[in-house]
């Protein structure tokens, strides 16, 4: 049986689905606890200039804030 790239995304939708608020805010708490093992496993990381760090978080930003205000 040969399983298509979006029946596993449409999978993984309905299963995002049923994350409540908290279990949204744990991930992410999940992902900035790893975020800060990894800055403390190397510490280098850290010397990357701040523009860096803006620029991807306005990457990552971008997606969310057009659906929350423009998307209808």
């Amino acid at each position: 049986m040969e399983v298509t790239i979006m029946e596993i995304i449409e999978n993984m939708n309905e299963r995002v689905k049923k994350f409540s608020f908290f279990d949204v805010k744990l991930i992410q708490g999940m992902v900035i606890s790893a975020a800060l093992v990894i800055v403390k496993l190397i510490p280098q990381i850290l010397d990357i200039s701040v523009w860096w760090f803006v620029a991807l978080f306005v990457i990552c930003a971008l997606k969310p804030c057009y659906v929350f205000y423009i998307k209808k």
